[in-house]
């Protein structure tokens, strides 16, 4: 849908009263390796997509806030004073839960009318959640001159998320969707929010994303009990360390610490964590020198550790990565998001891409029953209002 046709259908829904109208666009992301370690204050290494949310709004004198999506058929309008009371499962709740989060921060909205479109597949792992969080947050924050800086728009949207939603998610997902830059993945640790970006320079090679089609609803999944799991560890480990995550705690001493922890599926757990730090290291070292091999070889030991230790793949996940890894030309594939269905993202020879989608999407279909989509990841940039003539 162009800027044109989704202003156009703003105006068909709302009406034209002549007051501006602002449009705003929030990107997708692709998280090329770190899972699962934000929320343990670790290491993560994720881009901006082409792709995202955009958001049509516009001021009005009503007391009450009117919601409307290209892709939902759910729109509704709730009063000023009831923006803070959760609608059941609906997807307006993703903007409600930043609208809580302002007011609680004593800035007060007006009246609006906002309509959403995206174009990131739902349910696919590729943050349409934290995209719509980070649009409303940075809309709102433009529209009404709030003054509050990207890096705290970002906090409020994980806050929404965490508080509202009720998904304990990490900060990676609106950072990388609030702070994406063209042609570049962001290396970010999550425990102090230093981070540095980082070319990606591809040569021959495109980052390739190949959707299960297995839809999956986090809040409902074992995303939350793998976050408990990982508190456990810690309470194990602090016996003998004083930390507060797992991430403060290297490859090589956890090997030394490793007995602290009797039950063996919490064992796994934190194996899976400090070990997946220590690969977003060895890859952005990778990275910056060039060596894709080596970055690639890392990729196949994250969906490993994540299928064996941390146990968040799944048979449609495994079987993509399987199917990826037989083709030539591949040197790296892994699931990345949450799990539980969702993407992978896999390293591809340019020559290879048409092989790589016609004979992963047949074996997959022949043994999942399920049809895979396929999108060559494009590098954009983060949150930002946009003209009438962007797209």
């Amino acid at each position: 849908m162009s800027i044109k046709e989704l202003k156009e259908s703003f105006l068909n829904r709302f009406g034209d009263s002549g007051s501006d109208i602002y449009i705003f666009f929030s990107p997708g992301r692709v998280n090329l390796i770190g899972e699962h370690t934000d929320y343990n204050g670790g290491y993560v290494f994720p881009c901006a997509l082409g792709f995202g949310t955009y958001l049509v709004l516009r001021k009005t004198d009503l007391d009450l806030v009117s919601f409307a999506s290209e892709n939902f058929s759910y729109s509704t309008e709730i009063p000023l004073e009831n923006l803070s009371f959760k609608q059941d499962n609906k997807w307006v709740n993703y903007p409600l839960g930043v609208i809580d989060q302002l007011n609680k921060a004593g800035k007060i909205i007006t009246g609006l009318e906002m309509l959403y479109y995206g174009d990131i597949p739902n349910g696919a792992g590729l943050s349409s959640s934290a995209s719509i969080e980070m649009v409303t947050a940075f809309s709102l924050n433009e529209i009404f001159d709030f003054g509050i800086d990207i890096i705290e728009l970002i906090k409020i949207s994980q806050r929404a998320e965490n508080e509202f939603v009720g998904m304990n998610c990490g900060i990676m997902d609106q950072f990388a969707v609030g702070m994406g830059e063209k042609d570049t993945a962001l290396f970010l640790n999550c425990s102090t929010l230093q981070y540095e970006r980082v070319p990606l320079i591809l040569g021959d090679f495109l980052l390739l994303i190949t959707n299960t089609n297995k839809k999956r609803a986090l809040t409902d999944s074992k995303y939350n009990e793998r976050r408990m799991e990982c508190e456990k560890a810690v309470k194990y480990l602090q016996t003998t360390v004083s930390i507060n995550n797992l991430s403060e705690i290297s490859y090589s001493l956890f090997s030394k610490l490793q007995n602290l922890i009797p039950d063996e599926i919490i064992l796994k757990r934190a194996r899976h964590v400090i070990s997946e730090n220590q690969r977003v290291l060895d890859a952005v070292e990778a990275l910056k020198s060039g060596n894709l091999n080596i970055f690639g070889d890392l990729m196949n030991s994250s969906h490993n550790s994540l299928r064996d230790d941390y146990e968040v793949t799944g048979t449609e996940l495994d079987t993509l990565v399987e199917e990826a890894r037989n083709i030539d030309g591949v040197i790296g594939s892994r699931m990345t998001g949450a799990g539980f269905g969702g993407c992978t993202v896999s390293l591809v020879k340019k020559v290879a891409i048409e092989n790589f989608c016609q004979s992963v999407g047949e074996n997959y279909y022949n043994k999942i029953g399920l049809k895979a989509d396929f999108y060559i990841a494009t590098i954009g940039e983060g949150t930002r209002r946009i003209s009438n003539k962007e797209r």
